[in-house]
């Protein structure tokens, strides 16, 4: 469900600075990298240095979901589109961030030393997280199908000679499919949230370092491949 406290209308705040904010939380992002990478060298009985990297490393990423989710609540459209990404990383995009199930591909290759309680357990929730990805999908597809009905379309192909009454028709669907997106969003948002939370339920405390180092390292290595592409694209056009 959406917040029904969020305004909607356009203000030069959050969705306006996102750019910045983003460019500034990855600088973060690489410094907690080699933190991460750091405490993997410590001792097991000096776990409490991991735990508390660990816990910046959240916090990190609990300011980052709140940052774009008051940045959705200004502007849903404008934070699918993601402009602060580049065109590579937007190919990516599932509802405005990765697939939560790309945790588990991040496991098997940072994570070698399952249990086979942990593996079980891991298996289980992927099924349901998969589930939960179909539904959301399935959902965003209903959505968009909404603004390809024929009252829509043809109220959009008259946009400028449109009366009263169908002005405002136009305008609450486009407002309801605001409304939409934005409650797709959420939910999208709080599966990735919660998938990352269980997972590390299930890993022990060196475990989820590594995991964390390796989403961290996915993150930074898609970044910079997507801005040499780019940059390499403007030099040949």
């Amino acid at each position: 469900m959406s917040n029904p406290s969020r305004s909607m209308a356009h203000s030069a705040s959050a969705i306006e600075n996102f750019g910045n904010f983003y460019e500034i939380w990855l600088t973060r992002q690489r410094e907690f990298l080699k933190e991460l990478l750091h405490v993997l060298q410590i001792e097991e009985h000096e776990e409490e240095k991991q735990l508390g990297v660990i816990n910046q490393v959240l916090a990190h990423y609990q300011n980052y979901h709140e940052e774009i989710s008051k940045a959705a609540g200004e502007d849903v459209f404008r934070v699918f589109s993601a402009p602060w990404l580049s065109s590579y990383e937007r190919t990516l995009l599932w509802i405005s961030g990765f697939k939560p199930s790309i945790v588990f591909r991040l496991v098997d290759g940072a994570v070698k030393d399952l249990t086979a309680v942990q593996v079980i357990r891991v298996e289980e929730l992927k099924a349901e997280v998969r589930r939960k990805e179909r539904d959301l999908t399935e959902s965003l597809a209903s959505l968009q199908e909404t603004v390809a009905a024929p009252p829509i379309v043809g109220l959009a192909r008259r946009a400028g000679r449109l009366v009263d009454g169908e002005i405002c028709e136009m305008e609450n669907a486009i407002e309801e499919l605001k409304i939409g997106m934005l409650g797709v969003f959420d939910s999208a948002d709080l599966l990735r949230g919660s998938t990352m939370k269980r997972v590390m339920e299930i890993l022990r405390t060196d475990q989820t370092v590594r995991l964390l180092a390796a989403a961290t390292e996915f993150q930074l290595r898609i970044r910079r491949w997507g801005l040499q592409r780019d940059m390499q694209g403007t030099r040949t056009t």
